[in-house]
């Protein structure tokens, strides 16, 4: 039985307490009759996070002030207009830096300050959340106060953050407030409620802290439950901390220690749940991470809030498969540290135990990930027993802070020098490459500019047009705009031209290929992060199909085509196929078909319809021959037909339509909800007939069962 020791207990409302005086609750397009001076305040209160800002939580509506607008260098003064002091408490919420007179909000009475608040933080890392504060004003009733916020203070955690000032008869504050719990079984159970304040959980072993994490803590029923495998931890006593207003206090007591998920019945096959498309048990997921095939399994990690359904608290999750299509979830193996969250990164196999790091005949598996503090990192983490268990290199960081917001190294083995090479993004459109003997010590080669694009880079060799003596280079960023050329193992050349763009999708992002397929492989396998919010459900986001890169030269130079990676075929069920089909107006060959998860390909002669295409559940694919177009819901791409033929290859999830065209000349990956009750297709021809010369439908099974 989960036992709470609450401490310092303060007083609860009255029973008629009059309703709360608002004094700035900051939801206005400006700060209204307050004075500005300075420019920490921008031109009026921030809509939550600012640009180069950690995800900034627990403040009320939309608005809020935020002193973070254009970096921490800058600074300014709030003032509020004179007011009258009513109540006995006035409470806000508070968050930022810790620097009293420097990084403060304070309420001044005849001139003087009377009262005075700070952030949290003073110290790299910390946590944008704010949190109540309250002031015990009762002498000060019937006079008359000022606001003033003060941002005085330059550099790390010179900013502060305020919201909804009122005035109470009841104080509102968070105190700390501890449970303690025997861990007796597998899971600990977290209860969370999506928009509720956001709280800073921290769970300790003795002295030790095992996890410290941000959470929107249920206060009544809660949406969904997240859990904390604490199975290494088995038998220890653990105390569990957070800061909770007297009124919250039960929230505490629903943290329970269980044999199994709670909610673990519905698994998989939640209503959204991708049927094959990779997503996580619980919580949060956003860029694959240390892509990388080892022992017959992939391995894939990725970013990953284990504790919500937004972003924040990145730990890098981890997934095996020994096909691409079926997932084992391994846990979390990368944890928020001393030297931050967990960003991006890369993972090889150390074949040749360059870093000293492994054991016996078991090369090292070797994460390069970014420590997200401040400043930004590069770091280590390595397994000597096939990824099941994880270190973080005693040495961290392997590479100190460069510029601005320097983040997701892709680290690759180049043979011919027999080194390290690590693609690394610097600030704005500028990336770097690195070089290394061991993983260890890192020096800077050359610089890559890529125009449009920035963050998560990747950098790999590929043949073109499938002959192995003739390859080329490929750089390209976090929204795949791609460039082609050659790399001397010092310096990437890139070929003349603009970059190419790789996807056309809605629902693409940060991108990686597998390291470490062997040579009898021979394919280039890209995983993308599959953008698309899946409302409703304790998980959210996935990641989109595995798909084969093949460099191919065209009239317009080498591009990279992407068709779903073969191991799709691992899931056929029931196959429909027809051959040399007239499709007119009005007459749906595919009338008898209907499902949720579906594998289509088709060839269609470009004639006198002036559209054609597929209704996937009443999602249209289509192909506009008079614009030369190809559309998918919001998304669309120009498109040429290929000898007066269209070829479409599409893949059909719960939540997403994946589009192929031309042999992968286009690629279209499109995140969806259609209806759970349309489980149609239909192939049709507007304004003239159209023929259908080859058409597979295959019925597709779940991956997870």
């Amino acid at each position: 039985m989960l036992v709470a020791l609450f401490a310092l207990m303060l007083r609860a409302p009255q029973i008629g307490a009059a309703p709360d005086l608002v004094v700035a609750d900051f939801e206005g397009e400006d700060y209204g009759a307050w004075r500005v001076e300075g420019d920490a305040f921008g031109p009026g209160p921030a809509r939550g996070t600012l640009p180069g800002q950690m995800v900034v939580s627990g403040f009320l509506g939309r608005g809020l002030v935020n002193t973070f607008y254009n970096g921490d260098n800058t600074t300014g003064t709030l003032i509020s207009p004179p007011f009258a002091i009513e109540r006995p408490f006035i409470n806000f919420l508070l968050g930022g830096g810790m620097y009293p007179g420097e990084a403060c909000i304070d309420l001044l009475v005849d001139g003087e300050v009377v009262r005075s608040a700070t952030g949290p933080n003073d110290k790299p890392g910390g946590s944008e959340q704010l949190g109540w504060r309250s002031w015990d004003v009762s002498a000060l009733q019937g006079k008359s106060g000022v606001l003033r916020i003060v941002d005085r203070r330059t550099g790390s955690w010179g900013h502060i953050n305020v919201d909804h000032i009122t005035q109470s008869d009841h104080r509102l504050q968070e105190v700390e407030m501890s449970a303690q719990l025997a861990l007796e079984k597998r899971y600990l159970n977290f209860p969370v409620s999506n928009g509720a304040p956001m709280r800073r959980m921290t769970v300790r072993l003795g002295e030790d802290v095992a996890r410290a994490f941000d959470i929107e803590l249920a206060l009544e029923e809660p949406d969904f439950w997240v859990f904390m495998d604490v199975a290494a931890y088995r038998g220890r006593q653990a105390t569990i901390e957070t800061k909770l207003s007297e009124q919250e206090a039960p929230a505490l007591e629903r943290i329970s220690n269980d044999d199994e998920i709670r909610g673990a019945e519905d698994l998989y096959r939640e209503r959204y749940r991708p049927q094959f498309h990779f997503s996580s048990r619980r919580g949060w997921n956003n860029d694959p991470n240390g892509l990388v095939y080892h022992a017959g399994e992939y391995h894939l990690f990725y970013q990953h809030n284990p504790y919500g359904w937004k972003w924040g608290n990145m730990h890098w999750g981890h997934a095996v498969s020994p096909d691409l299509v079926h997932w084992t979830e391994l846990g979390d193996a990368l944890f928020p540290d001393q030297h931050g969250t967990c960003f991006s990164g890369s993972a090889v196999v150390d074949e040749g135990n360059t870093s000293g790091l492994g054991t016996g005949d078991e090369p090292p598996l070797v994460c390069v990930y970014t420590g997200a503090g401040d400043p930004f990192t590069q770091c280590l983490a390595y397994s000597t027993d096939r990824g099941r268990t994880w270190r973080t290199y005693e040495g961290n960081p392997v590479l100190a802070h460069i510029i601005g917001g320097n983040r997701d190294p892709k680290v690759i083995w180049y043979a011919p020098e027999r080194k390290w090479v690590m693609a690394l993004y610097l600030d704005g459109n500028d990336f770097a490459l690195f070089s290394s003997p061991n993983l260890k010590q890192w020096e800077r080669m050359s610089d890559v500019h890529l125009p449009g694009s920035s963050e998560c880079p990747e950098f790999f060799e590929i043949a073109l047009d499938d002959d192995a003596a003739d390859t080329r280079w490929v750089f390209y960023g976090g929204n795949g705009l791609y460039l082609v050329g050659g790399f001397d193992g010092t310096t990437f050349t890139a070929e003349a031209g603009d970059p190419r763009r790789l996807n056309y999708g809605n629902c693409f992002y940060a991108s990686q290929t597998y390291n470490g397929l062997p040579p009898e492989d021979g394919r280039r396998i890209l995983v993308g992060w599959g953008t698309f919010e899946m409302p409703g459900m304790p998980f959210n986001q996935m990641m989109d199909f595995p798909v084969e890169l093949t460099l191919r030269s065209t009239p317009d130079g080498p591009r990279l085509f992407a068709l779903p990676a073969r191991e799709i075929a691992a899931l056929h069920t029931k196959k429909h196929a027809w051959t040399h089909l007239a499709l007119r107006e009005g007459r749906n060959p595919l009338a008898d078909v209907s499902g949720e998860l579906f594998h289509i390909r088709a060839r269609f002669k470009v004639g006198a319809g002036a559209q054609f295409g597929f209704h996937i559940r009443g999602i249209p694919v289509v192909y506009n021959a008079a614009h030369r177009s190809l559309s998918c819901w919001t998304a669309s791409a120009p498109l040429e037909p290929v000898d007066g033929t269209i070829t479409l290859e599409l893949l059909v999830d719960r939540t997403s339509i994946e589009v192929f065209a031309n042999e992968g000349f286009l690629y279209m990956p499109v995140g969806v909800l259609p209806s759970d009750q349309l489980q149609t297709l239909d192939v049709f021809t507007r304004g003239g007939a159209t023929r259908l010369d080859a058409l597979e439908v295959y019925e597709l099974k779940s991956a997870w069962r």
